[in-house]
């Protein structure tokens, strides 16, 4: 089964981290991206612009309007995410435990809801 890993942190944090711990972390971001490469949970995974970059995008009483950045102000921001297969959601959510953010911030584990093909 498919689940999404969502990688939660505050992203004004990053730009005062010192250039050696950035370095150690995206370090450690790249080895957790070849271990769940080597071990065949890895589907997909981005890193996410700022949310300054954003746009939120909503349809009201037919009309289209946009607004700049994210819908709710938060103090941690949708900073990237991994999609893995998991046996369950007991191995999704080890996987994504070591996924070197959360030690930052926070990971959602989240089920993907696979649309059977006859459907799409």
């Amino acid at each position: 089964m498919k689940y999404l890993c969502l990688i939660y942190s505050d992203e004004s944090q990053w730009p005062k981290l010192p250039q050696a711990e950035t370095e150690q972390v995206l370090a450690e971001y790249g080895a957790f991206g070849e271990s769940i490469k080597s071990s065949g949970h890895w589907v997909a995974g981005h890193r996410l612009h700022s949310t300054s970059s954003a746009t939120t995008v909503r349809i009201r009483n037919g009309k289209l309007s946009t607004t700049d950045g994210p819908f709710a102000e938060t103090k941690e921001q949708l900073g990237g995410f991994y999609m893995i297969e998991a046996k369950d959601l007991n191995e999704a959510i080890q996987i994504g435990s070591r996924i070197p953010g959360a030690k930052y911030g926070s990971i959602e584990v989240r089920p993907v809801w696979e649309v059977p093909v006859a459907v799409r």
